[in-house]
């Protein structure tokens, strides 16, 4: 019970600073029991989708039961312990904690029907629309219906009452081409015959945390057209517990071994194609009158009682962070994937309070020494490293400087993050900026929502806006240097968008 083996899967070209990483940095080097492994496959890419990474030999050689999935750019206060109790009381029950045998006829406590095994997953999702919205943050459409409600009440903290189950997930890219292809949201009519009552979000992300049970293995593998675990595994099985015949074009009922199920009709593949995922390839017409429970059970044909009898699609689950009314009156869930998510988040754990979360420092400004005198450092909003040096009459406030960074005399940061070893010059003025690691600000320079590259040089006395400044290497010499003209001599230069 509970995380045996933690797995770091990552392209070979990432996993030495991995490792440098994991047996340097003291955050990580204190990090609890197991240790987590390092798996990087030689033909793994960074550009490869996640469902692939599903399908690869290595990385299913080393998924030997259940597992949970975990992004590298998230930022979670939900305790972990709180997510698996919640999975494990919605969709293992006691049949399928206790058994992994097919055959297995134990207690059936969850709403998959489970028979030892034959688990559903959960996903976490969470909303974007906060009183600080950010523009460039993605989005996802998910729908969702009720759960049946317990009679027993769950405790004060559980994250149960906010668990409910998912029926049809997309990224709002893809919605956005469905609903200009259709002039609308085409809603399926086997979705509403079998929930009549669903929920539409339109503003949460996946926070692409899943847990799942190991058979989605076999899901992925059967369906090689699958490129995302979000929009292809998660979208089709959500599909699959409500559109008739879908299941076996997924080859779910190979997989669970239910022997009952009918064969896809002989023009079809096995499995599907993911251009089509929003196209609502089956609809079968349904006789509600078969389906009812007060028909005798022997006037009822044989090939409809061997339906009647097929086990239920075990659900994907879908936890919707809830909303706070303010930033810190909830647990923090965030992806952090883009510049501005960066900046804002980090300035946001600035003001937590010393030592108070798993992500509050154990204190704000870390070596106080090295601050000279007649400076500004709002403490309450702002964040030091160790070996940070301030010069006289510098003001900075809501910002986070990392380790060994210089902040030059009469040098003014306003709501922004340097990476370590950054340098900002004399009589500076930054203002919403990310610096990179070693980038450096000429004396005097004025910068305004800029992001600076690591390693890249700002000329003294600058002054730029919504700039992104990199080094850039994409030209090479393509002409020779005979005539003693300096023309094309420099392969590299300054990229500015």
């Amino acid at each position: 019970m509970g995380i045996t083996r933690i797995h770091l899967i990552t392209p070979p070209s990432s996993s030495k600073p991995i490792e440098a990483a994991l047996s340097q940095n003291p955050h990580l080097t204190s990090l609890p029991l197991p240790k987590a492994d390092i798996l990087a496959p030689e033909s793994l890419e960074p550009t490869s989708g996640t469902a692939e990474i599903l399908r690869h030999p290595d990385v299913r050689a080393v998924i030997t039961g259940d597992f949970l999935i975990l992004p590298c750019d998230l930022i979670c206060e939900i305790p972990g312990e709180s997510l698996l109790e919640a999975w494990m009381i919605q969709e293992s029950g006691l049949g399928g904690a206790s058994s992994n045998h097919l055959d297995y006829l134990g207690p059936k406590m969850g709403v998959g029907g489970e028979k030892g095994g034959r688990r559903g997953g959960l996903g976490v999702w969470y909303q974007t629309k906060t009183e600080s919205p950010i523009k460039t943050t993605e989005t996802d459409f998910i729908v969702t219906a009720a759960l049946p409600q317990s009679t027993v009440q769950p405790p004060a903290l559980s994250l149960r009452p906010h668990i409910s189950k998912l029926v049809y997930a997309t990224s709002s890219d893809t919605l956005g081409d469905l609903i200009e292809e259709h002039k609308g949201f085409p809603i399926r009519h086997g979705l509403i015959r079998k929930h009549g009552r669903i929920r539409m979000l339109t503003t949460h992300r996946d926070a692409f945390i899943y847990i799942f049970p190991h058979w989605v293995l076999d899901l992925a593998r059967r369906n090689e057209t699958f490129v995302s675990i979000g929009e292809d595994v998660v979208g089709w099985w959500a599909k699959a517990s409500w559109q008739d015949g879908l299941a076996e074009k997924l080859g779910l009922r190979q997989i669970f071994g239910d022997t009952s199920s009918t064969s896809p009709p002989p023009d079809e593949k096995d499995g599907v194609d993911s251009n089509s995922h929003h196209s609502g390839m089956i609809e079968d017409d349904v006789d509600l009158a078969n389906m009812s429970s007060t028909h005798n059970s022997s006037s009822i044909p044989q090939t409809q009682t061997s339906n009647r009898q097929r086990s239920p699609i075990p659900p994907i689950l879908a936890y919707i962070h809830p909303s706070p009314p303010a930033p810190t009156s909830s647990p923090l869930l965030l992806r952090v994937d883009t510049t501005s998510l960066l900046l804002n988040t980090s300035l946001h754990l600035a003001t937590y309070p010393p030592a108070t979360t798993p992500h509050s420092h154990p204190q704000k400004i870390s070596t106080p020494s090295l601050i000279a005198t007649h400076t500004t450092v709002h403490d309450p909003t702002t964040l030091l490293a160790p070996n940070v040096t301030v010069a006289t009459h510098a003001s900075i406030k809501e910002s986070v400087i990392g380790a060994s960074c210089s902040i030059g005399a009469g040098a003014k940061l306003t709501r922004c993050v340097l990476m370590d070893e950054a340098e900002v010059g004399e009589k500076c003025v930054l203002t919403g900026c990310v610096l990179g690691r070693r980038a450096r600000v000429g004396k005097g320079s004025v910068l305004k929502d800029v992001e600076v590259q690591g390693g890249f040089v700002v000329e003294a006395g600058t002054e730029a806006k919504n700039e992104k400044m990199m080094v850039f290497a994409g030209f090479e010499e393509d002409q020779d240097d005979d005539d003693g003209s300096d023309e094309g001599a420099d392969a590299a230069g300054a990229l500015t968008e």
